[in-house]
């Protein structure tokens, strides 16, 4: 929750405009506001970092091309949101991504039978799936050669 609640004081101290949200919710347990900023530049520490609690930062642009290009210029890429009503263009932009995950329309779906994980520092190899077990496995190659006349 402190880790979280540095993150909303780095947004504000760095010119991030908090319309929502903010503070410690109650006084049990570990939970913090729903968080929204407007105003976000993409050298803020909230646009740079992976925040894992309620915050989300609008940031303006002018085209879909900036838009993969920002959200690529990051050391992580664990997951992507994407709000349209055009799912060609959400697709286009989804392809593009490097991200692990990418949600269209939603968030936080879990189906465990999809791989999951992240590009870039946000992770190695994958969970869940088929893919997820590979981890656990070790491969090995056997080569035999059947051809007498080769050995010594």
């Amino acid at each position: 929750m402190n880790k979280v609640l540095g993150y909303i004081e780095a947004g504000k101290n760095e010119g991030a405009k908090l319309l929502t949200g903010g503070k410690r919710f109650g006084n049990k347990g570990y939970y913090v506001e729903p968080t929204v900023f407007k105003d976000v530049e993409d050298n803020m520490k909230i646009a740079r970092e992976e925040i894992f609690g309620p915050v989300m930062s609008f940031m303006k642009f002018k085209d879909i091309d900036e838009v993969i290009e920002r959200a690529n210029d990051t050391e992580y890429g664990l997951g992507a949101g994407i709000v349209t009503p055009d799912i060609e263009k959400a697709i286009r932009v989804a392809n593009a991504l490097e991200a692990g995950t990418v949600y269209v329309n939603c968030y936080d779906i879990i189906d465990y039978n999809t791989p999951f994980g992240g590009y870039k520092d946000s992770g190695i190899g994958r969970e869940l799936a088929d893919d997820g077990i590979y981890n656990y496995l070790e491969q090995k190659a056997i080569i035999v050669n059947t051809d007498e006349h080769t050995l010594p």
